[in-house]
């Protein structure tokens, strides 16, 4: 595809702008967005090119491939700069692609960026449905619950500052569609079979499950603070540090949810 003048979406949603580029061509998922782009400004369609060479099966792996990319990149900027001062060019740069992928792919920042709240919670509650809660006794699920956990906090390093960019930004106003209840709804529901089976202390299912949150994921959102404080051997990213938390927090927990 020849394109000797490509309209792109400007950083402001739905205004369009007229890059004078050199001429380009572009194949596979970028001559996609191309095309798209076009549409919206309505621009006319160029003639398909000569084909790629590339089969089906790989075009898909490399728009899977690409989408990963600009998720990941999104994610340390969202992080860094929240909804608001995030930049979609920062993000292209990062990647390695152009601002029309960008949008091609997510339709709009805010959109990308409900997709980077909603992929993390995804993989929790992924990890957490093949655990087979149900199957365990509420003391032994909680356990599993909070291993899960922490495991999910440690191998998502920007998590937290995200979570902290959205309420300050947007008073959570993004988060409550990004897959956070349903893990506090299974909190809920264990505390409950707990207490209905003598296992647990009677207790408020909501601040308990608040509480329990709170010890899995403080380690991980005071880690720039507490770096400075704590003892000099103490390494918070260490896998054997994390262990240890992980221990720590379990005992702490159920200690303070058995009934004896």
């Amino acid at each position: 595809m020849e394109l000797p003048r490509l309209v792109y979406l400007s950083s402001r949603r739905g205004q369009l702008k007229v890059l004078n580029l050199k001429p380009k061509t572009v194949v596979g998922p970028e001559a996609a967005a191309v095309s798209w782009v076009r549409r919206l400004s309505g621009a006319p369609l160029a003639k398909s090119s000569a084909k790629s060479g590339r089969s089906p099966s790989r075009q898909v792996r490399d728009a899977e491939a690409t989408r990963t990319a600009i998720l990941d990149a999104a994610e340390e900027e969202f992080a860094r700069f929240g909804l608001n001062g995030a930049r979609t060019e920062a993000i292209a740069a990062k990647t390695g692609v152009t601002k029309a992928m960008i949008y091609y792919y997510f339709g709009s920042k805010e959109d990308l960026y409900q997709e980077v709240l909603k992929r993390p919670f995804d993989d929790l509650f992924n990890s957490v449905a093949n655990l087979s809660l149900d199957e365990m006794t509420p003391e032994a699920a909680v356990e599993a619950l909070i291993e899960a956990a922490i495991a999910y906090e440690s191998s998502h390093p920007y998590q937290q500052m995200i979570l902290f960019q959205e309420a300050s930004q947007n008073q959570g106003n993004y988060l409550k569609d990004a897959g956070l209840k349903p893990i506090y709804a299974k909190i809920i529901e264990l505390l409950e079979r707990g207490m209905a089976e003598g296992s647990f202390r009677p207790l408020d299912p909501w601040f308990t499950a608040i509480q329990i949150g709170g010890v899995v994921s403080f380690y991980f959102t005071t880690y720039e603070n507490m770096k400075n404080i704590a003892p000099d051997w103490w390494d918070f990213r260490n896998p054997d540090m994390i262990a240890r938390h992980k221990r720590e927090a379990i005992q702490l927990v159920l200690r303070g949810l058995r009934a004896d």
